[in-house]
């Protein structure tokens, strides 16, 4: 047996927290001496204990862990939940870590006002250019509302064309339109050579674009915003007017978004 301060370093719990599980009945001591009042546990009591610091840190209230444990639930059961847990918490990370890129990139944004390096800025003709596309409705055209639609609809292109037997001829388009219910229609499209629609993606000509004004953007498109409003600026400055949303012409996506290199297109007319 261990005593209460060994039982609670190989748990890697707290004394106070023995203590309390013990106040609450959730984990009683497997003796206690009658003369002393010492706490004394078992090796075996590890895996009750386990099992409630795991249900605690999946959320659960003590009671709800009370029950749980008192119950029948399996290991396998246990592991499952964790799984679902770790999941959860691995998808808020990256939430995190995307919305944390957002707020620099508008940090960036403000430090480069009043700077136009114009020498970044091209204009040209944009050719028409034929896709395989998938379509979804994203919330906003914000970045945070339009990654998470994006690239599923890129990952499920992917792998319908390659069903199909359909290869990329070109880099992935990316384009939009407002959508009627004021949402934004997203476009994820794979520059093809030819090839008729399927029941599992769309294909069509993209219309050339007289003249576009045209942009690099370094990293991922979660911090676009700098680059998009340094385009914007451009267009104002030079006397031209937008004429609809940017494409983003994939330039390179390797495996570390930071590496990521995307020409933004914007359709302009001279004022």
């Amino acid at each position: 047996m261990f005593a209460i301060g060994d039982f609670a370093r190989h748990g890697r719990v707290s004394v106070r927290m023995l203590r309390h599980y013990d106040a609450t009945g959730l984990l009683r001591p497997a003796h206690v001496d009658p003369a002393t009042g010492y706490r004394h546990y078992t090796a075996g009591q590890l895996a009750r204990l386990n099992r409630i610091i795991a249900l605690k840190d999946l959320g659960f209230t003590l009671q709800q862990v009370r029950d749980i444990v008192d119950g029948s639930l399996s290991s396998e059961e246990l592991r499952g939940m964790l799984r679902l847990r770790r999941a959860e918490l691995a998808a808020a990370m990256a939430a995190a870590a995307a919305r944390l890129t957002q707020v620099e990139a508008r940090l960036r944004a403000i430090e480069s006002e009043g700077h136009m390096p114009s020498n970044d800025v091209v204009l040209k003709a944009v050719p028409t250019v034929r896709v395989a596309e998938l379509t979804a409705i994203a919330a906003s055209y914000e970045p945070e509302d339009i990654s998470p639609v994006i690239n599923p609809l890129y990952e499920q292109l992917f792998q319908r064309m390659d069903a199909a037997g359909v290869s990329p001829s070109g880099p992935g388009i990316a384009y939009y339109e407002d959508a009627t219910d004021g949402g934004i229609t997203v476009h994820a499209g794979i520059q093809v050579a030819g090839g008729p629609a399927t029941a599992d993606f769309a294909v069509r000509d993209l219309a050339p674009i007289p003249q576009a004004a045209t942009i690099l953007h370094h990293g991922s498109m979660d911090a676009v915003v700098p680059t998009a409003q340094t385009l914007a600026r451009w267009i104002d400055a030079n006397g031209y007017r937008a004429d609809g949303y940017a494409r983003e012409i994939t330039l390179g996506c390797p495996e570390n978004r930071d590496d990521w290199v995307t020409e933004l297109q914007v359709p302009v007319t001279k004022l």
